[in-house]
């Protein structure tokens, strides 16, 4: 008997579970289902109101079953993305699960669905859509990005010593690298070329700003808002392209170097705000 009653009570919580869901889809009765009819009444189930309070809301049972439910608003966001962008994503998907497969080390669950998240907001992005900047994902690897910063503050300096590069090159490369930790921790950020004077831009390529080190960075900051604010830094700090051939190039291993001092110095020191008057 206990067992009886015990079976009753699933069935009856199965067939609320199945009304719920035929009015929230707005759903026709396709069929008997659990041989019930698609309402479920009080007369034909023992099911309580305490009962009620232990499944989830409809909300949450969405939330948790996202695969199984055709989303319009996905759909729609979908729809948002040019072809390009989502046969990049797919391609970072299938090389991701590869690595996983085999099993190596490929940064961390947490910062490889962050970076996933800012890389389809920023191809959604109307700075995007629009050249401000373009960004090309490194050797397959989602934690390697090449940000190609082509538009900034149309009556700057900068912009000028932009247009004045050829054609092929009419923008600032910057290198950007995620870590395991991101986005609890900063990503590395240099310029790759050309070569800047001013503008915040040190040894190696190193950018000096505060939101770049632990102690100003955020989790909640995205990548976008990030290259936008390094694009009005570089104004601010009146950058401008060197054409010098004698130059010391920029290098990886020295931007590192030269960031970890200024990090290091910054901490001790403390960051100087400039005066209102310069921005």
């Amino acid at each position: 008997d206990h067992l009886n009653e015990h079976g009753r009570s699933i069935t009856s919580a199965c067939q609320y579970i199945v009304s719920r869901l035929n009015a929230a889809l707005h759903l026709e009765c396709g069929g008997d289902i659990l041989d019930s009819s698609c309402t479920a009444s009080d007369e034909t189930n023992n099911f309580s109101a305490d009962d009620e309070d232990d499944l989830l809301s409809d909300e949450e049972y969405f939330e948790d079953n996202m695969d199984c439910v055709d989303d319009p608003a996905s759909q729609s966001e979908e729809l948002q993305l040019a072809a390009e962008q989502l046969s990049a994503l797919e391609k970072l998907k299938k090389s991701i699960r590869s690595v996983e497969e085999n099993g190596l080390v490929y940064g961390s669950v947490q910062a490889t669905d962050r970076i996933m998240k800012e890389l389809k907001l920023i191809y959604k992005s109307a700075s995007y859509k629009t050249g401000v900047y373009s960004v090309n994902v490194t050797d397959d690897s989602i934690y390697k990005w090449d940000v190609y910063l082509k538009k900034v503050d149309p009556d700057s300096p900068l912009m000028g010593d932009i247009a004045k590069l050829p054609a092929e090159s009419q923008y600032i490369h910057l290198g950007i690298m995620f870590a395991d930790d991101f986005p609890f921790a900063p990503p590395f950020v240099r310029v790759i070329r050309p070569l800047i004077t001013g503008g915040y831009v040190l040894s190696g390529g190193a950018i000096c700003m505060e939101v770049l080190t632990k102690q100003g960075w955020s989790s909640a900051y995205s990548i976008e808002s990030l290259i936008l604010q390094i694009s009005a830094t570089l104004v601010k700090g009146k950058a401008r392209i060197k054409t010098a051939q004698n130059h010391q190039p920029y290098t990886f291993e020295l931007a590192l170097h030269t960031f970890k001092a200024l990090s290091e110095n910054h901490q001790q020191n403390g960051w100087v705000t400039p005066p209102q008057a310069e921005g």
